[in-house]
């Protein structure tokens, strides 16, 4: 379906070629001066300079020439301004049209396309902690929009579960429990089938252990040689490798599950690690690896680099492999498996350096087709309300589910005492204002900004909140409820200025989402969602709508609020959050 923009720019663009000018002066954006007009074509101060013509007399030419049935003004004013307001009628015919269409006319430019989007960052035997939901809900919200958007959307977890954290587990286990078979080089019997740490264990042993490397040096020296040994396939390592991959693996699917954040894949880094071996050979055959220090690197600096692009480090001195040698092997993996047109990584924008680098020796390496395209989505850090990094009480990092907790608990509180919903009712409808509330919080910020978590603000059932969406989603429903069947009820000309402000925010639905899509940014749908329910509430106010006595009118009314709550609807759930039905 054409973009209300594009059509008008078409008209605009003859207009000019009848006049005399080129066609591409025709180009027309939403006025920055609503109070005037709504869109508007500053082509003819353009042309001013090529046609060696006043601007006002180019404009006034066009407009004269300008077929003006689908406009209610078409105006030239000074020094060469085209206004232009659209005609009632031709606005009710292209909602139509947006009503009946799928998706509302989106044009689905990820047809035949796939997209992997890398999002969630979670490591192996660690909990999930404040840093894990930004790359979570951001990422999670951009395979949806990539999904609506017609790609094929893969969501990667690309677990961390070959690293250091993995030999230095094993090395802390052997030290605490050194008769397990495991550590036994001549044990050749099946392994337990329990693990010999639960996962309140396991969550105690890792930062020990890590704790210990910082100060103990033989202890870390053990570490590195036992995730080598896992590596290079040691059998008992890789039993205890499985045993928390299991317990881990559980827990994190719980967590992501109350998030409503769900993965297609669920790979790690052991994922890529068969193709580590023909990647290494393949690149120092070709000339492309080089020695360096005992290590092999690529050099990844091009001429005109205005800040130093350091090599990638490809195999370490002692043999064994890092995150980028993952990082380079998963791309051939996910290129042999699926040949993505389009990679996205959403994670902390602090990793800007190491995605230039390895985006690089991918495209230098030939792991990847020119034509796809790689992306970084680097997101900022969430604070506390005071600006300050987020800590626990006492400085600790807090747990994901224990702030999603608090959320819930605040929400929850507000539900019982405003008696929102009915006692029965309390659970699920303070989960689903919770998580709109926290993701909506979230996701109304620029990715690449940082922000201050402010339970209060994300919890309000006014203002630019999640909460307020939702409130504007169930109002209409209650009122759609109220009048009874209307899903096939025709859009009809404005009847007033709040209705045409309502038609026109609806129409700017498909741009919203191309721009998101294009720039990688859930913000932009935040702000149209709210600029639609304000537009929603805004009507609702100064019309009459179920007291309305005109029955024709009346229908108007409610197939214009019914789209808005459907394309609200579509909007949270790409997102990823929901309405419940009272509220």
């Amino acid at each position: 379906m054409e973009r209300i923009l594009d059509y008008i720019s078409d008209k605009m663009g003859l207009a000019f070629e009848k006049a005399g000018y080129e066609a591409s002066y025709g180009k027309v954006t939403v006025s920055n001066r609503p109070d005037l007009c709504e869109y508007q074509c500053n082509g003819a101060l353009a042309a001013a300079k090529a046609y060696h013509c006043a601007p006002i007399q180019i404009a006034q030419k066009v407009v004269e020439e300008l077929d003006a049935q689908d406009f209610s003004l078409a105006e030239a004013v000074m020094p060469g301004f085209i206004n232009l307001r659209l005609s009632g009628s031709f606005l009710a015919g292209y909602l139509e049209q947006m009503r009946t269409a799928p998706d509302f006319g989106v044009e689905k430019s990820g047809t035949g396309k796939t997209v992997v989007v890398d999002y969630g960052g979670a490591n192996v035997a660690k909990p999930l902690h404040i840093g894990h939901l930004r790359p979570a809900i951001i990422g999670e919200s951009l395979k949806r929009l990539h999904q609506f958007m017609g790609y094929n959307a893969i969501g990667d977890v690309h677990l961390g579960d070959w690293g250091l954290q993995m030999g230095l587990i094993i090395a802390e286990l052997q030290d605490r429990q050194p008769n397990l078979p495991y550590f036994d080089p001549d044990f050749t019997g099946e392994y337990p089938a329990e693990a010999p740490f639960t996962l309140t264990e396991l969550e105690e042993i890792y930062p020990a252990a890590s704790a210990r490397k910082k100060t103990d040096a033989e202890f870390a020296e053990r570490a590195h040689a036992a995730t080598y040994a896992l590596q290079q396939g040691n059998r008992g390592y890789r039993a205890i490798w499985q045993h928390i991959m299991r317990i881990s693996l559980a827990d994190l699917h719980r967590v992501y599950d109350s998030l409503d954040v769900h993965f297609e894949k669920w790979l790690g880094e052991s994922d890529a690690d068969p193709y580590i071996p023909a990647m290494v050979a393949d690149l120092k055959a070709k000339g492309l690896a080089i020695p360096s220090e005992g290590a092999w690197v690529i050099p990844v600096a091009e001429p005109g680099d205005k800040k130093e692009i350091p090599p990638v480090i490809l195999v370490k001195s002692d043999g064994s492999s890092i995150y980028a040698t993952t990082d380079l092997a998963t791309m051939v993996q996910r290129m042999q498996d699926w040949n993505p047109d389009k990679i996205l990584y959403v994670t902390d924008k602090r990793q800007n350096l190491h995605f230039e680098q390895i985006f690089r020796a991918a495209r230098k390496a030939g792991i990847v087709k020119p034509e796809t395209e790689l992306e970084h989505v680097g997101h900022g850090t969430m604070n506390g309300a005071d600006g300050k990094p987020f800590k626990t009480r006492d400085g600790g990092v807090l747990r994901l589910e224990q702030l999603v907790k608090e959320m819930t608990d605040f929400v929850r509180a507000k539900v019982v005492e405003n008696k929102i919903v009915d006692e029965n009712e309390v659970e699920n409808t303070t989960h689903i204002i919770a998580l709109a509330a926290l993701k909506y919080g979230d996701l109304s910020n620029q990715p690449t900004k940082d922000y201050n978590f402010d339970l209060e603000r994300f919890a309000a059932f006014e203002g630019n909140t999640g909460p307020y969406i939702l409130y504007t989603i169930v109002r209409v429903k209650s009122i759609l409820a109220k009048y009874g069947a209307w899903e096939h009820l025709p859009i009809q000309a404005p009847v007033n200025d709040s209705a045409k402000d309502l038609m026109l925010s609806v129409t700017r639905l498909a741009p919203t989402l191309e721009s998101a899509l294009r720039t990688a940014s859930p913000n932009l749908i935040c702000a149209y969602i709210y600029e639609l329910a304000g537009c929603v509430n805004k009507f609702y106010h100064e019309t009459r709508i179920l007291g309305e006595e005109d029955k024709e009118k009346q229908a108007g009314y409610i197939a214009l609020i019914g789209l808005a709550k459907d394309i609200l609807e579509t909007c949270i759930s790409i997102l990823g959050f929901e309405a419940p039905e009272k509220m």
